[in-house]
């Protein structure tokens, strides 16, 4: 007789990946508003708010995402959101 759930051969189980996930991103939302303040005293942009802003509602968005489960998805938008704001705040923020 056959077991109806499959042993787990490693990573994490669900429940975990979503904590992790939300921590992950919750941790990275006070990191970008840190930046914010920082950024915003050195020079007061309307660009710099609009790009540390989108970064701290991607950071919320994806706390949602995982806590409904939507994980993988959270992580690649997580990933990309960071990553597309790092580029604009290095390239175009003067």
């Amino acid at each position: 007789m056959t077991d109806p759930t499959p042993a787990r051969t490693g990573g994490l189980a669900p429940r975990q990946a979503r904590r992790l996930r939300v921590a992950a991103a919750s941790v990275l939302m006070v990191v970008v508003a840190a930046v914010l303040a920082v950024r915003l005293a050195s020079r007061s942009s309307v660009l710099v708010v609009g790009v540390y802003g989108l970064a701290l509602i991607l950071c919320g968005g994806v706390i949602e995402l995982s806590r409904r489960g939507r994980t993988r998805l959270a992580t690649w938008l997580l990933g990309a959101g960071l990553a597309a704001a790092v580029a604009t705040d290095a390239f175009l923020i003067p």
